[in-house]
């Protein structure tokens, strides 16, 4: 029996799927939009657990499509978690710091006041609470930043941009944990074979990279790593106006989930050289 993926083409479900045991569902075999062809994926595949790496990830275009980015990001998870129960697997639900409003400065536990600042936010908020009601095994994993070789992230982005410019601006007081896609990857499918054997660990976690950092000098990192000699100037959040609010401390206490599945926190800065090598040579031979 299998691992079942929604999201093959995503930055973890790419990774994901590389797993021998791991179905990935690509959008033509299972439609977030309509969540009943997610129910009916569940139920006709039987599998041992359930990982959602699927989600509308468009920040500023929810802003603008809200009803396409709850189908996708509260209905679909629904469906998924009403079905796992029903067929007694567990779901590990990808999730996101944007549900939370991001103030203060220290990092915020599971348990702390959720208060999205945006459509995306909410819509993701909307899908945990989803989760938890269908009254199944589950475990909601929020992260933050995620980065691959492959796929839309920003050090794709400060690559491409780097490429062409000597110097950069990049908002500096907007802090968080990098978290690269096949260590979170990785984590997802521990948690949802250990969900199998131990359904009482069900609950909602954390898991980024560490340590936190702010997006400049995120970049400033991403150049160093790939040998790129740019600037970056460091912005305030005022300076780069967005339709969707971001929060500025999107910091997550990752103790918890640490603990319980015994996972290690990773070092994203150890990711860096590996990714822009792989990024840099893909691009050479297009």
């Amino acid at each position: 029996m299998s691992i079942l993926v929604f999201g093959a083409t995503g930055q973890v479900g790419r990774a994901l799927s590389e797993r021998p045991d791991v179905i990935a569902l690509p959008r033509g075999r299972a439609n977030l939009r309509d969540p009943s062809s997610c129910a009916k994926a569940i139920q006709d595949i039987a599998p041992r657990a359930v990982i959602n790496a699927a989600a509308f990830t468009d920040v500023n275009g929810a802003e603008h499509a809200a009803s396409t980015a709850h189908m996708i990001n509260a209905h679909a998870p629904d469906a998924m978690a009403r079905a796992c129960a029903q067929e007694g697997v567990p779901l590990v639900q990808l999730s996101t710091d944007y549900v939370f409003a991001g103030d203060g400065h220290a990092p915020r536990p599971p348990c702390a006041k959720t208060a999205p600042l945006q459509v995306y936010g909410q819509s993701k908020l909307a899908g945990e609470d989803a989760v938890r009601g269908a009254g199944g095994a589950h475990a909601i994993l929020r992260t933050s930043w995620v980065f691959a070789a492959w796929g839309h992230n920003f050090m794709q982005t400060m690559l491409r941009a780097g490429a062409t410019r000597k110097r950069v601006s990049v908002v500096a007081d907007q802090i968080g944990g990098p978290t690269p896609a096949p260590v979170l990857a990785e984590a997802c499918y521990a948690i949802a074979h250990q969900l199998i054997t131990a359904p009482e660990k069900s609950g909602t976690y954390h898991f980024t990279g560490a340590e936190a950092v702010s997006w400049a000098d995120f970049a400033r990192a991403i150049f160093f790593a790939a040998q790129m000699d740019v600037e970056v100037m460091g912005i305030p959040t005022t300076a780069y106006p967005t339709p969707a609010a971001r929060p500025c401390n999107s910091r997550l206490d990752c103790s918890s989930t640490l603990a319980t599945f015994g996972l290690r926190q990773p070092d994203w800065r150890l990711c860096l050289p590996g990714m822009t090598r792989l990024v840099q040579a893909t691009r050479r031979a297009a």
